[in-house]
Parts: structure tokens; C-alpha cells; sequence
């Protein structure tokens, strides 16, 4: 919930409704993988994964935009029932071979992904169908739940199918320059029937081929310069609240970099320039968030420095920056310029963990971090902005063999922030004091 150009100033657990909710979310999930090698020079990676997943809302209470008063929230409610199925298959087979002096590694691969789903969306729809609360001093007694209406009505039934084929060689042309060139054709289809508004029932299919090339020198063995350029494509499955199928995002990437060996085989230095440019990005409508819209072309430009390795035996550190600039560049609702949803202009980070090498305690370590984030915009209006934050993470975990068991605490001092946003009727708090326990085991 924004206020003027700023967050107000509430606890994050305060809740803005009846409080009498009550939804369920259960998923499911299983990963098949499938490594072989057939020779030194030949090698097959196979995985398949299935999801299920459903979400049973029969009130969900949304709220609006502050009302003049900046105190008056005002409530709406409506019901969503969700199923879906995903199932993806991706295989790889990766084969090295010369021609003369020059070495190749080539990859082939394919993906598969078949998506079922259905969803039902039963929105409140007239101004007796909204009711109030304050925001600073909230009355629950007060709050009147909104009655649902038989109509407007939005479920529909859905079969999307996504095909990916790719192929990449990297040649080795010296022993110091090599050249990655590689392409990816995508192809996607979509049947979608609406039962309630069956003129609305749509079929979407579409597809694109989208190369990439790189190149790598080594000055000495210690540097490499490298250069890419590649092309995307990602399906964007739906509709607006319009009822406009989306059409599928494009992307164009440059990047440039280098990376430096500060103790050889040990630890490493990247810093990189990169500008990406995307076309038809799915971002919340601001008129129902449980819709989206596509704006006409975002950019992204910046710079990124990582280190990452081993300082000492058992002392491993992972350090981070980035500025980024993102914005819009064209659209017919938002002015060019307009800094992008969520992306902040600086972010840092260093984690570091110590690992006892030898003694009875061996395998024993401990870990620390610390992760910055800068304010972002919290619209594509820039109407206000989300504030910036610091958060400690901690750990600490015992390996020995295949075997590891760990404790990780996160936001170890209980940091209030934000983790994002989607309009500024909903900002969605960071997680609190948190504590996870794993144990796995490796063989």
C-alpha cells in the first residue's frame, strides 16, 4: 500500500481485511535425471520434472488504492480456483571432436514442456460489492464482506505445448581464442476455452529462431576478454483484462567482460557491461492486479563485478555489485524514460563461509552475508518508491562424506523491508526472522 511517494509507516503484519479467510495451496513435485557418458568425447544429460499444483480461494479480499483522505482503503473480494499440470523434458548431448587443429565441442538439445491448467475468477463488480478499512487505526468488526456476484465470471480451460530445439559449437580456433555460435528455434501453441464466454475461446501459436554468438581471448592465462550477442524468446501465455491475447516477449542481449584469476585455480574476478532490450514484457495492470498488461520495449543497461572462490583452505567468499539502469523506452501509457517495476540502481552483496579443514570438527563451518538493496520504483508511473535495505544472513552446517545437515538463518536481525511490488495498492513485505533446517545426502 503506497502513500504519496512512500511507504506508510504500519506494521508489516498488519493485515488489511475480515481475517475470516481461508485458502489452500498444495503442490506437488518430481525431478527424473539421467546422466551418462559414453566415451571421453560423447555424454548424455536427461532430466524430466512434473508439477502439480492447485489453489482454492473462496474469498480473497483485495485491496484498493488509498482513497483522498490517505487513510481509507477500500475492499473488494472475489474467489479464484486454480489447477495446473506442468511437465518438461530436456535432453543434451554434448560430443567433442577436431577438425585439423581446430577442437570443437558441440551441443545438441531439446526441451519439452506440455502445460494443463483451468481457473476460475468470480470478481465483485458493483459499488455495493466494496467496503472499507483504515489503514492506521483498522476496525475488524466493522469490515463488511463483500458479496459476490454471479457475474462478471472469467474460467477458462487451457492446453499450452512448447517446443525448444538448440544447437551450439564452441570452437577452439587457438589455444587462446575461442568462438561460441550457436541458435535456438522455439515454437509454441495454445488452446484456451472459455466456458462461461466461449468468444473469448482462443488458440495462440507462434514461434522464432534466436542465434547467439561469443568469443573468448586470453591474453594470458590469467585474463580472458570475452564478447556475446544473443536473441530470446519467451511465449507469454494469456490475456489481458481486454480479453487481448498476449503476444510472445523478445529479447536482444550485448555483453563485454573480463575475468581476472587473483589466485590462480582459486579465485576469480568478473566485471562486465551488458545492455538487454525486451519487447512485449508482461508487468500487474494497475487497474486489477490479478491481471497484467504488455508495455512496448524496456531496456536494461549496466555494469556487474563479481568475486568469487577460495581466499584460504576452507575460507570461500562470494562478493557482488551491480548498477543497473532500467526504463521504458517505448510505450502508448507510460512516458519514456520511466524507471522499470522493482529494479533498483544498486545492489551488493558478499557472503563468505569457513570450513574447518582438519581435527575431530572436520567438515564443520560457519557462514555469513550481508545483501543490499537500493530503493526502486514501486510503479511504471514512478508514483512512489519502495525504500532500500540491508539484510544479514547466517549459517552454520556440518559435511562429511555424502552426508550435510545445516541451519540457515535468514534476516538474522529481524530487518523490516520490502521484497517487491506490484502497483500501489500492493507491496509485498520481505520475510522476517526466519530459521530452516536441512539435511541431504549425495551419492
Amino acid at each position: 500500500m503506497a502513500l504519496g511517494t512512500g511507504v506508510p509507516d504500519v506494521p508489516i503484519s498488519r493485515y488489511l481485511g475480515p481475517g475470516t479467510e481461508r485458502n489452500t495451496f498444495d503442490e506437488k513435485r518430481g525431478y527424473l535425471y539421467l546422466d551418462h557418458r559414453f566415451s571421453d568425447s560423447l555424454s548424455l544429460r536427461s532430466a524430466f520434472r512434473a508439477t502439480k499444483s492447485i489453489e482454492l480461494r473462496p474469498l480473497a479480499v483485495q485491496a484498493g488504492n488509498l482513497r483522498a483522505n490517505n487513510r481509507t482503503v477500500p475492499l473488494s473480494s472475489n474467489a479464484i480456483d486454480q489447477l495446473y499440470e506442468t511437465y518438461t523434458w530436456q535432453t543434451d548431448v554434448v560430443g567433442k571432436f577436431s577438425t585439423g587443429p581446430i577442437q570443437h565441442t558441440l551441443l545438441f538439445g531439446v526441451e519439452l514442456n506440455k502445460i494443463d491448467g483451468w481457473n476460475y475468477n468470480n470478481f465483485a463488480s458493483t459499488a455495493r460489492d466494496v467496503t472499507t478499512i483504515d489503514l492506521f487505526n483498522p476496525d475488524y468488526n466493522r469490515v463488511r464482506i463483500p458479496v459476490l456476484r454471479p457475474a462478471p465470471q472469467n474460467d477458462r480451460d487451457y492446453i499450452v505445448r512448447l517446443l525448444g530445439i538448440y544447437i551450439q559449437n564452441q570452437i577452439e580456433l587457438l589455444e587462446n581464442l575461442k568462438l561460441v555460435v550457436g541458435g535456438r528455434y522455439d515454437g509454441y501453441r495454445q488452446d484456451e476455452l472459455r466456458p462461461s464466454t466461449p468468444s473469448l475461446s482462443d488458440r495462440q501459436q507462434g514461434s522464432a529462431f534466436s542465434p547467439r554468438v561469443g568469443i573468448v581471448y586470453q591474453p594470458s592465462k590469467a585474463v580472458s576478454l570475452y564478447a556475446n550477442y544473443a536473441r530470446s524468446f519467451q511465449p507469454q501465455i494469456g490475456q489481458s483484462l481486454d480479453g487481448e491475447a498476449f503476444v510472445p516477449e523478445r529479447g536482444t542481449q550485448y555483453e563485454v567482460g573480463i575475468k581476472v584469476d587473483l589466485i590462480r585455480d582459486r579465485l576469480s574476478a568478473t566485471l562486465a557491461g551488458y545492455q538487454i532490450t525486451k519487447s512485449n514484457v508482461l508487468t500487474a495492470d494497475p487497474r486489477n492486479a490479478n491481471f497484467s498488461i504488455q508495455v512496448g520495449e524496456q531496456r536494461s543497461q549496466g555494469i556487474e563485478l563479481d568475486i568469487t572462490g577460495e581466499i584460504l583452505p576452507g575460507w570461500n567468499v562470494i562478493a557482488s555489485y551491480a548498477y543497473t539502469d532500467a526504463e521504458v523506452r517505448k510505450d502508448n501509457r507510460f512516458p519514456v524514460g520511466n524507471r522499470l517495476i522493482n529494479i533498483p540502481y544498486n545492489t551488493a552483496s558478499l557472503w563468505t563461509t569457513y570450513t574447518l579443514q582438519t581435527g575431530r570438527l572436520k567438515g564443520l563451518g560457519v557462514g555469513a552475508g550481508v545483501f543490499f538493496v537500493d530503493a526502486r520504483s514501486g510503479d511504471l508511473a514512478n508514483s512512489f518508491e519502495v525504500p532500500s535495505y540491508a539484510r544479514v544472513d547466517a549459517s552454520i552446517y556440518y559435511t562429511t562424506g555424502g552426508f550435510r545437515i545445516s541451519l540457515n538463518v535468514k534476516n538474522l536481525f529481524d530487518t523490516v523491508y520490502y521484497a517487491g511490488t506490484q502497483n500501489r495498492s500492493s507491496i509485498l513485505p520481505g520475510a522476517p526472522f526466519t530459521v530452516q533446517g536441512t539435511i541431504s545426502y549425495t551419492f
